[in-house]
């Protein structure tokens, strides 16, 4: 037999052999799993497997993906293979108990009015009018549906806290109940100019609609005792009893979200002079903070060069107000539910949160300032009639200061002397509790454009301020399983080097730019106090002074562009550079470490066989 053949034969069996290695590898090894990525993207939580363990009665799931329609987007398709794959994990660890079906919806199919019957949202790919869908359809023995409308590949951190949130609504027959106590008019109030009655803020709507909303008065004793959720804005007036029932909601194991504020603009229940308002807008009752491991600046308000927005000043002219904020990704703890995806949320006259030393809490921060902030007196900005005024003697500390904070972890009870008489529970190991210092952040003015449309409110956001609280409240009325759930790893591997040589330079040239808008509105107020001084005494042209201010701030100005521009400039060099030196490591420098280790054991391994043949 020559050697060709028995070449050829060795392919046969060794191809035949790999068949039936994939056969038994399908019939006897199907269960078994190895996930060898770095985030360990296709294990399951615990909380995932502690909500599936849950399950008494079957679930269906219905996967719908258009396989036609997408046959052109790759990177959806792979998105899609992901969430797959993950869905045939679920029916892998229910062992039974959840159907899943992969449903292609092709165009005028019974599949695609079953996706439409879903309420699955369908995306137009091509001008031929093609229509994807890419969701997932859920239900139960008693026919209660839940849906995923759409896939969104921008959430894909948080793909398997979406699909255990489907399959936990399912398990559950009831919508949560949520307790609302404040002393804010958010459910609507009596337009004393118009003597009409003003609609509940938005957010309130949207709580009301995903829950069982119950309102508890300041003067009530106890809470109700059947709450999964108490939220607590601007607390004031409450009695003893209230505020130790609140205590032992929270250590019996109850979710409470606080917003608090130094200085509630929508507080409108004050009466009394402005100088008594000023005294008194930050109160509040709520002690049971420093027992939670945080404390509140009463008196002080954030202020934020960088993150401030744009509003109409005294004089009609825009101007940046330091202390109405509009807080960005970078001011998120982005690895947190209740900011998945979220862009922006609006703050004004916020608080300071402090992390207290002395604690037995797990403290997380979940907003914070940006490096160009500082803390003012909420005394001066009740009293400011001009927010260009701010500018003038705005120092930035370089200090993050926390916005909003998730305390979790062990507590101890604020009321030790009552223990054993209207203290039950006096400590606990899981805490849950999100507070905000801000209230403003609810209301409608901060995120959200309302019209009305024959009589029906149109509600049209331009920020995440309502998405954020929604998420909070979703988050904290789900089971304990369900919050655990951590985000997942991306598939997209970024390059970090990169991305910290753009936050460097950012910062830098984020830096300058303060600097000029500072200048620039100190300038304006020099030139506009000129400008009222040639009026009254009727001259036409720019006095010396006036000319020298003007060419100083434009020479001011250039030289600042110019820096900005450096700083650019500098950017694009060292990301060029660092491109250029992982280019030579990819194409040169491991290719030839590769050639020359072959060639060394190539080199090894002929040695040793001379040296075996030599006597």
């Amino acid at each position: 037999m020559n050697r060709n053949r028995v070449s050829a034969i060795a392919l046969i069996l060794l191809a035949a052999a790999f068949l039936v290695f994939t056969l038994l590898n399908n019939v006897w090894l199907s269960g078994i799993r190895l996930d060898l990525t770095e985030n360990k993207l296709f294990t399951l939580s615990a909380g995932t497997r502690e909500i599936t363990a849950q399950i008494d009665e079957p679930i269906n799931l219905y996967f719908f993906f258009s396989e036609k329609a997408s046959e052109d987007l790759t990177t959806l398709r792979a998105y899609a293979t992901r969430v797959r794959e993950l869905l045939q994990e679920y029916a892998l660890l229910a062992d039974g108990k959840i159907n899943l079906q992969l449903i292609d919806p092709q165009p005028f199919s019974d599949a695609e009015d079953r996706a439409a019957a879903f309420g699955l949202q369908s995306v137009p790919v091509n001008n031929a009018g093609d229509e994807l869908y890419f969701g997932l359809a859920g239900s139960n023995a008693l026919d209660n549906l839940q849906v995923i409308s759409f896939f969104q590949p921008d959430k894909e951190a948080f793909l398997e806290y979406e699909i255990s949130k489907l399959i936990q609504n399912l398990l559950v027959q009831k919508k949560p109940k949520v307790g609302l106590l404040s002393s804010l008019k958010v459910q609507g109030d009596m337009d004393m100019n118009t003597f009409q009655t003003t609609p509940p803020w938005v957010v309130v709507d949207q709580i009301d609609q995903s829950a069982e909303l119950e309102v508890i008065t300041p003067d009530a004793e106890i809470l109700p005792t059947d709450l999964d959720l108490l939220i607590l804005i601007q607390p004031r007036g409450l009695t003893e009893s209230l505020l130790i029932s609140i205590d032992q909601f929270a250590l019996a194991g109850g979710r409470i979200l606080v917003f608090l504020d130094p200085m509630a603009e929508m507080d409108q229940s004050r009466a009394a002079p402005m100088l008594d308002m000023v005294a008194n807008d930050a109160d509040f009752d709520l002690p049971l903070l420093e027992s939670w491991g945080i404390q509140l600046r009463r008196d002080l308000v954030l202020g934020d060069a960088q993150q401030a927005l744009t509003i109409s000043g005294a004089n009609g002219q825009p101007v940046r107000h330091l202390a109405i904020l509009g807080l960005q990704t970078s001011n998120f703890k982005v690895d947190d539910v209740t900011l998945s995806s979220l862009e922006t949320i609006n703050v004004s006259t916020a608080g300071i949160l402090d992390v207290l030393e002395h604690r037995t809490t797990e403290v997380d921060v979940l907003m914070s300032s940006s490096e160009y902030a500082m803390p003012m007196d909420r005394v001066r900005l009740r009293m400011l009639s001009d927010p260009s005024e701010l500018l003038a003697d705005f120092k930035p500390t370089g200090l993050l200061y926390p916005v909003a904070v998730r305390i979790t972890g062990p507590a101890e009870t604020h009321y030790p002397a009552e223990v054993g008489e209207r203290v039950t529970v006096s400590n606990t190991k899981n805490l849950n509790v999100i507070v905000v210092a801000d209230t403003d952040i609810l209301s409608d003015r901060l995120w959200v454009q309302l019209q009305d449309f024959f009589g029906q409110r149109i509600v049209s956001p331009w920020a995440n301020n309502g998405d954020f609280v929604t998420n909070a409240v979703d988050n904290l009325t789900g089971s304990s399983a369900l919050i655990s759930i951590r985000s997942r790893g991306r598939f997209s591997r970024p390059f970090e080097v990169v991305q910290d040589l753009r936050r460097e330079a950012e910062a830098s040239y984020l830096s300058s730019a303060n600097d000029l808008q500072m200048q620039l509105a100190e300038t304006e107020a020099q030139l506009g106090q000129l400008e009222a001084s040639r009026d009254e005494q009727n001259l036409i042209s720019l006095s010396p002074e006036q000319e020298a201010t003007l060419v100083q701030f434009q020479q001011e100005k250039l030289r600042i562009r110019k820096a900005l521009r450096d700083v650019r400039h500098q950017l694009d060099q060292d990301i060029e550079m660092l491109g250029t030196t992982l280019k030579f490591v990819n194409i040169v420098l491991m290719p030839l470490l590769l050639t020359l280790g072959l060639l060394v054991f190539n080199y090894l391994r002929l040695y040793q066989s001379a040296n075996r043949r030599d006597p």
